[in-house]
């Protein structure tokens, strides 16, 4: 799992296809908040997979997050 702590404020999110998922609004417990097509939405840390120069990627596709978000 990734260190959450790397997780920042307006980071970009793509799922496992590269595809823009949403932009972090703040990490809160093990969830990730994101702002994405003018709604919050968050997902569980662990669907993170790594966060690398400034974007954080998933282990799914950007379709597979939208069904699992909250």
């Amino acid at each position: 799992m990734v260190d959450k702590a790397e997780i920042k404020e307006m980071m970009e999110v793509k799922g496992s296809d590269g595809k823009h998922v949403g932009t972090v609004d703040r990490v809160e417990g093990d969830r990730v908040n994101m702002a994405a097509g003018g709604t919050f939405h968050s997902i569980d840390l662990e669907m993170v997979d790594a966060v690398q120069d400034g974007v954080v990627r998933l282990g799914v596709t950007a379709e597979d997050t939208k069904e699992l978000w909250q």
